[in-house]
């Protein structure tokens, strides 16, 4: 009776963690950092081991983010190719460090790829070929949510793919992977990889949450049921495709605080950089021209102002 009690209480103090998480998701995406200013510069440590303080948390990621700047500026101006592959469970917190990495910079130099089920023409090409023309030219940097090793994880334990495709797959991808770093592009490779029970409650907030219930398919669900068929899956792909020009990066990612921060700090010291000395900016004068009349725009063209 004493242990169910325990479960429950840890269980609601989890579920309590998790709101306030989302809300943290929010302040992140809408807050400015000048009105972060003194949490910014705030000096205060956490109190406790199992929960990063919100303080330190926030401080830490607008200080990285700034770092991710004179990354992406370093990228622009070096003209390097960049591609960071960002695989693991569903639910692991892979979009979420995507989405704190991309938070700040420019789309047009770090985007986001994240395919689709391939189509019955894509199924019929070379394995690689979907992928190829999303790679990054000269000043780019390219973050892929799930990538080609789609076949050595969900293809392969939902049977989308034979036991030859998969062998096939790890006798080719080393190759790929050497001949991309050969052309000149560095790519990053991370496992976010949680727990049984961390994404037992990760599903349940889902199920319960109706922001997040989107994020549910078919396909999770019939991954939860296939845990252990996924691990023997992540065991293989990690030994047989861990090479020196492309290791794999595991992230302890359970804490997703945590695993955001470890994960953006860690891709930081994989591309030496340095800050790009700007020009200084000086802002022209507007031209007035006396002759230029303003039309009026009609009231009915507005957005209502219901805020």
């Amino acid at each position: 009776m004493i242990d169910e009690r325990e479960k429950y209480d840890g269980m609601a103090a989890r579920i309590e963690a998790e709101i306030a998480d989302s809300l943290d998701e929010e302040l992140e995406m809408e807050l400015d950092d000048d009105r972060l200013q003194k949490l910014i510069d705030g000096k205060e440590q956490s109190d406790s081991d199992s929960a990063l303080d919100r303080k330190v948390y926030f401080q830490e990621l607008f200080r990285l983010q700034r770092e991710l700047i004179k990354l992406q500026d370093w990228v622009v101006t070096q003209k390097l190719k960049v591609v960071v592959l960002f695989e693991g469970r569903d639910a692991a917190g892979k979009g979420g460090v995507i989405k704190r990495i991309t938070q700040r910079l420019n789309p047009r130099v770090v985007r986001v790829v994240a395919l689709p089920a391939p189509s019955e023409r894509e199924r019929s090409q070379w394995y690689f070929q979907r992928y190829v023309p999303h790679l990054p030219a000269a000043g780019e940097m390219v973050l892929f949510d799930r990538s080609w090793y789609n076949r050595a994880g969900v293809e392969r334990v939902m049977g989308f793919c034979s036991d030859s495709d998969v062998e096939e797959f790890f006798r080719t991808v080393p190759e790929f992977e050497k001949m991309l770093v050969r052309s000149g592009i560095t790519l990053i490779k991370y496992w976010f990889s949680i727990s049984d029970d961390e994404q037992h409650l990760r599903f349940q907030m889902r199920i319960h949450d109706p922001i997040k219930q989107w994020k549910l398919s078919p396909m999770d669900l019939e991954s939860r049921r296939r845990w252990e068929a996924y691990t023997k899956a992540k065991e293989a792909m990690l030994e047989r495709t861990h090479i020196p020009e492309a290791p794999w990066w595991v992230v302890h990612a359970d804490d997703k605080k945590r695993a955001r921060l470890n994960c953006i700090s860690h891709l930081l010291t994989q591309i030496p950089y340095q800050e790009v000395v700007r020009a200084p900016i000086a802002l022209p004068d507007r031209v007035h021209n006396p002759d230029y009349l303003r039309e009026p725009v009609p009231d009915d063209m507005y957005v209502p102002a219901n805020y």
